[in-house]
């Protein structure tokens, strides 16, 4: 293992290779468990707030502790990683013909990219602790980022239940490796919402129960993305025309004026075609279209049917008369729940003024 007098400068020198692989943040924290961490995650479960996420509930013991999925972790490497917005994420707000794509879903799949560097982290550290083991994780299994993130130093989890960055925002993708090397741990991030409710207000769907809590059933990331099945009446017109995601709660946070694109890696660029789309377009897919179209995208997973129902919610809160021919047609579409969102869109679209 490391030598005691070597490791600080391991851990310093690990910092300066995380950030010349696109990382802009790295910190680090202890393994074990946080009593705390876990009781409100028991809470939130028992809410029933994680709505159909099973998988949130049924490896609850691994996610309350990184020691309990890897009993020998001894410390937690978290790190972050730049995604910030060349534009304002709310300027396509009440556009009849343009659909809204959360700004992390514009690009690249973030887990190919993060986890990418990860890796190349995780062989760095190899090479110089060569006697340690390590696990990498980027959102695919039960661990904790966004607390650990806070526990480790690289920001705090604001209101909306996201990780604040005073550098960078609200706008980072989190990673974080698991090492046997017990690394000296960093200070966690003191809280700095202070008395800003602008998260909490900007939600469409008065997802936030509390400050710090989240209502997942209420939460249009959740329902256009997570749900399955047709999205509950009392939320549609709520989605406006946003098709992937929602970035209501993130984009007004004040600590973005930091954010800076200059951070962002090199990867993570938005495509032209997806900052801005066109309505009809994606109206028109079918699933070999989807699925060419979004190759190398994480909006690919959740597949053509929930996406094209997606869009008809759009269509239908547009009051844009161009796209009834569209939605006419889809309303004999093979998949009900489409064929479903298709006729109440067309319902809206015939009594919009």
């Amino acid at each position: 293992m490391v030598k005691e007098g070597s490791l600080s400068e391991l851990q310093q020198a690990l910092r300066e290779e995380a950030h010349a692989l696109g990382f802009v943040a790295c910190g680090f924290t202890v393994a074990g468990g946080d009593p705390l961490r876990a009781e409100r995650f028991e809470e939130w479960l028992g809410e029933g707030r994680h709505g159909s996420m099973e998988w949130m509930e049924s490896r609850k013991a691994q996610r309350a502790s990184p020691q309990g999925l890897w009993p020998e972790a001894g410390s937690v490497i978290a790190l972050g990683m730049s995604y910030a917005p060349d534009v304002d994420p709310l300027a396509l707000e009440g556009d009849d013909e343009k659909a809204r794509i959360s700004v992390y879903a514009q690009g690249r799949d973030y887990h190919d990219v993060v986890k990418k560097a990860l890796k190349a982290l995780a062989r760095w550290l190899i090479v110089r602790a060569p006697e340690s083991e390590l696990k990498v994780f980027v959102d695919t299994a039960p661990v904790m980022e966004k607390p650990l993130g806070e526990a480790a130093g690289i920001g705090w989890q604001g209101k909306h239940t996201n990780l604040v960055s005073r550098e960078h925002g609200s706008w980072m993708f989190l990673g974080a490796i698991y090492s046997t090397v017990e690394f000296t741990p960093d200070a966690p991030h003191r809280d700095m919402c202070g008395s800003c409710r602008a998260c909490q207000d900007a939600c469409p769907t008065n997802a936030f129960p509390a400050p710090y809590k989240l209502d997942a059933r209420r939460c249009i990331s959740y329902l256009t993305i997570e749900h399955k099945g047709a999205i509950p009446e009392e939320f549609r017109e709520s989605l406006g025309n946003r098709i992937y995601g929602c970035d209501d709660c993130l984009a007004v946070c004040p600590w973005n004026k930091f954010a800076d694109t200059a951070h962002r890696h090199i990867k993570l660029a938005p495509r032209a075609e997806l900052t801005a789309p066109l309505l009809a377009e994606f109206l028109a897919f079918d699933d070999a279209g989807f699925r060419q179209f979004f190759s190398g995208s994480p909006i690919k997973r959740v597949g053509r049917n929930r996406f094209v129902r997606n869009c008809l919610y759009a269509a239908g809160n547009s009051g844009n008369p161009s796209l009834a021919s569209m939605v006419e047609g889809l309303r004999q579409d093979p998949d009900p729940v489409v064929a479903e969102a298709a006729d109440w869109a067309a319902r809206k679209l015939s009594s919009s003024p």
